[in-house]
């Protein structure tokens, strides 16, 4: 459905009401596998980080800084994955793959906020743990409650400021040619790459959002992790390296897969023949990451299994 529009200047075009999210495949078989394992993944992710956030605040042994910003970044995950994953769903289920222009709007806000909040929170953790390894005397003095909570606020606040930056872009494009957007979701790259009008300040918008708030929490992570080495590297004793390391060891694995599928699917050149590659590194980066992080924190972290043996033994 499309609304009849002034677009550009001499010309008229239709501004359309909703999209259509092309998805994987039309093959009905393929469909009904992707939708039970996505399912699968999407109830792992409810459980895994609502469980997270019930564990942490239960148990007194998890009341630190560290697994304040876990709590967090479980929150954060449970909603950027609810924001995509339903509407995927119902979209194997019953085939209704179009999303109402509103509805993608408030896909491109949420989605955003939550990435860009996501990116400071694993960029906060990364400073905790070179404050805890590098400087363990300042540590309570350094992360403080009060500096904890103004560093996730900052978090949630940058994350804001970035998804109204997009909905601003959105609302400068016009879509009079296509309305189908080649992913499962509504991405704001795409959308400027659908429109047919003037994408400058888009564009603009994008790419200084991506250079004063993207790439600053990547080289917070980058620096905190060239210290934390070069301190380990000077502890002697292999039993104390060993420790050292095994502190940040699920956080490095959580950036590592976080970043990774964010480089893959934002700055690696696309072609036709990597269409189908970058569909699958958006799903690692919005449907399996958010899946994964709880997984990681909890197999990967004696306090997360300790707290969770003292749990089951006092009920």
């Amino acid at each position: 459905q499309r609304t009849h529009f002034q677009g550009m200047p001499g010309s008229n075009c239709t501004q359309p009401t909703e999209f259509i999210l092309m998805g994987f495949t039309e093959n009905p078989s393929i469909q009904v596998t992707l939708f039970l394992m996505f399912l699968v993944t999407y109830l792992v992710t409810i459980l895994g980080n609502l469980g997270m956030i019930a564990l942490i605040r239960a148990s007194p042994l998890l009341h630190s800084p560290m697994y304040y910003f876990l709590g967090n970044l479980a929150f954060v995950n449970l909603c950027s994955s609810t924001v995509i994953t339903p509407k995927m769903l119902v979209g194997f289920l019953l085939g209704k793959k179009r999303i109402a222009y509103a509805g993608c709007t408030a896909q491109v806000f949420t989605f955003d906020v939550f990435g860009m909040a996501e990116c400071f929170l694993l960029a906060t953790m990364a400073y905790d743990r070179y404050v805890a390894i590098c400087h363990p005397l300042l540590y309570g003095l350094v992360m403080s409650p009060e500096r904890c909570f103004q560093l996730v606020t900052g978090s949630y606040l940058l994350g804001l400021v970035n998804g109204v930056g997009q909905i601003i872009s959105m609302s400068s494009l016009f879509f009079c040619s296509s309305s189908a957007i080649n992913l499962f979701f509504c991405d704001i790259s795409l959308l400027i790459s659908l429109s047919t009008s003037n994408t400058t300040l888009s564009y603009i918008i994008l790419r200084t959002s991506s250079s004063l708030l993207g790439v600053p929490s990547i080289l917070v992570v980058l620096m905190s992790y060239m210290a934390i080495i070069s301190t380990v590297l000077s502890i002697r004793s292999a039993e104390g390296k060993r420790k050292a390391f095994s502190t940040c060891a699920s956080h490095l694995t959580a950036v590592s897969t976080f970043y990774g599928a964010l480089i893959f699917m934002y700055l690696v050149p696309s072609s036709g023949t990597s269409r189908g590659r970058e569909k699958w590194a958006a799903v690692l980066y919005t449907v399996v990451t958010p899946m994964l992080n709880p997984l990681i924190y909890s197999l990967r972290n004696q306090e997360v299994k300790e707290a969770l043996r003292r749990l089951r033994k006092r009920k």
